[in-house]
């Protein structure tokens, strides 16, 4: 299967999860997974896998997956743990970024613009996540390049979605390119706040994120 395929498929697992179409302590049935999708088991014992991962599912002896419903409170504090892991990569790759690094960023920031264009928030999120990474790697701390890639892993399902709020994903690009010019520039405490708060959700932000999970 094409890992654009399997990514769908797994989204859309993901997708039913966290927009209670599965609801917490249900058990998912690879069959009946397998049948709707039109795939074998293989791809949805591998999504499942990846869901137990980042916290969506449990996998208990002798039921199998499970859901997991974590509570807002919890997700909210991911996005603060979140928010202060980005702003302190941002800050270390406004100064420690190579002429490479540079033009990676640009790069992805090119691929997002793109996706903008078209309209398709799905595939922003995922230009999104290399932006997102290209700063990491600007960092040169791998731990904490690690630290940010597995948050980022977990808050996948709830980022992804809170580009379907309205013009969120456009907000999200213009916020994107004031941390591109202020990593570019060397200007760290600059680059730090900026990315705190592009990741942060507060207020209306976080409980337009809620209500956009119960559609």
């Amino acid at each position: 299967m094409a890992e654009n395929t399997f990514q769908k498929l797994r989204d859309e697992i993901e997708n039913d999860i966290v927009t209670g179409r599965f609801a917490p302590g249900e058990r998912l049935d690879e069959v009946q997974l397998a049948t709707r999708f039109g795939v074998s088991r293989t791809p949805i014992r591998e999504a499942i896998l990846q869901l137990n991962a980042i916290g969506l599912l449990e996998i208990r002896p002798r039921r199998g997956a499970v859901v997991i419903d974590p509570a807002p409170q919890r997700i909210f504090e991911m996005f603060e743990v979140m928010a202060e892991l980005e702003g302190m990569a941002g800050a270390m790759a406004a100064r420690r970024h190579t002429e490479t690094d540079g033009d990676a960023l640009k790069a992805a920031h090119q691929k997002c613009e793109q996706a903008v264009a078209a309209g398709e928030t799905d595939t922003y999120y995922y230009e999104n996540e290399l932006f997102h990474r290209a700063i990491y790697a600007a960092s040169h701390s791998g731990f904490l390049e690690e630290q940010c890639t597995a948050m980022h892993r977990r808050l996948r399902p709830y980022r992804r979605l809170q580009l379907r709020v309205h013009n969120r994903m456009k907000a999200s690009f213009g916020e994107h390119a004031r941390i591109v010019d202020a990593v570019l520039a060397g200007d760290a405490e600059l680059s730090r706040a900026l990315l705190r708060t592009h990741v942060a959700v507060q207020g209306d932000r976080f409980s337009d994120l809620i209500a956009n999970l119960s559609k």
